[in-house]
């Protein structure tokens, strides 16, 4: 299948052009980076030697109309620009945020602009969400931050109080995308950590509270901390929030293990064993951890995910391979790197 690629430049758009190249069934035909046009693919990703002398070029809607699958990697309020001038019948991934909001007043106080409209929500291991993706052909893929707290609170939503969740969670530099900012500089960030968007204000939260809600079947309420970590990718997330019903730490374990025992990429550890960045850089997959605090009478858990991953280029490959009718860990197969 012939897939063009827009915004392939940033970082999430390099792990998308790593991983197909890796794909036996997407062959990227058409890679668009337009502040970039003319310059070599390796020039900004080194590590795309597979790639040889090829060289960005500028966005053609006539080009990517001959594409079987098109992946969106634009700045917000970017994406919609070019799917509108798109062939209706196109297959597209946006990893971007112009589509995942279903609240136009949401989009406008954590966005701004006009809002575009909602596209089904991309992630696949939320009750009733696979089936809803297998069928459409225009998938908004989910914020980093988004993926990992959903995925790591949507099980508990039954024994905690929904309206109070509290979210403390660091990210590596590279969710905050590849424009040179001075807080971003490697002798600001390394050896440091910091807040920021502090005070409730990250525009992640409107996502998390949406895809929540709809499962918790009433309104959810969230607080997110976000903290920039001296590390290029990665996340590690905790959740708390107040038990509303006596549980032990072994009836919450097995809520994780029922709703995600089918689940590839999504993994409860072993009791003592903790969620590492380190472990899922590179894939796909989320390490999950749970407990109780019978002393603030609040369950617990931690969640890590790659942010260029699961978080963006992995995940917008699974939902890629739903959409058109593969098995869905193809070319998703590997594990994370390590240590």
């Amino acid at each position: 299948m012939k897939v063009g690629l827009v915004g392939a430049s940033g970082y999430a758009g390099g792990e998308l052009l790593r991983l197909l190249a890796g794909h036996p069934a997407f062959t990227a035909t058409v890679i668009t980076a337009n502040s970039n046009a003319g310059e070599r693919i390796t020039d900004l990703h080194p590590q795309l030697s597979g790639y040889g002398d090829r060289r960005f070029s500028v966005i053609d809607i006539a080009e990517l109309a001959t594409c079987d699958l098109v992946f969106l990697a634009m700045p917000h309020g970017e994406s919609a620009k070019i799917a509108t001038q798109l062939p209706k019948e196109q297959k597209i991934v946006d990893l971007g945020a112009d589509f995942r909001l279903a609240s136009a007043q949401s989009w406008q106080k954590y966005y701004g602009g006009e809002h575009a409209g909602r596209w089904v929500y991309g992630l696949p291991e939320l009750p009733g969400v696979r089936e809803q993706i297998k069928k459409s052909d225009r998938i908004a893929n989910p914020g980093c931050y988004a993926t990992v707290i959903a995925l790591a609170a949507a099980p508990a939503l039954s024994v905690i109080d929904s309206s109070d969740i509290v979210i403390v969670a660091a990210s590596g530099t590279t969710g905050a995308g590849r424009a040179v900012k001075r807080s971003l500089l490697a002798s600001e960030v390394m050896g440091s950590l910091t807040s920021y968007k502090f005070g409730g204000i990250h525009q992640h939260t409107p996502e998390i509270e949406e895809s929540l809600s709809h499962i918790a079947g009433s309104e959810v309420k969230i607080s997110l901390t976000p903290i920039l970590a001296p590390m290029p990718r990665g996340i590690l997330a905790t959740i708390t929030a107040r038990l509303t019903s006596k549980v032990t730490e072994a009836e919450l374990r097995a809520l994780f293990t029922q709703s995600y025992a089918s689940e590839e990429f999504v993994s409860l550890l072993p009791v003592g064993q903790m969620p590492k960045t380190s472990a899922v850089i590179g894939s796909n997959r989320v390490q999950l951890q749970v407990a109780v605090d019978e002393h603030a009478n609040r369950v617990v858990i931690s969640a890590a995910i790659d942010n260029l991953g699961k978080g963006a280029a992995g995940q917008a490959l699974q939902n890629a391979n739903l959409i058109c009718g593969l098995p869905e860990n193809t070319g998703l197969l590997m594990d994370g790197l390590g240590t």
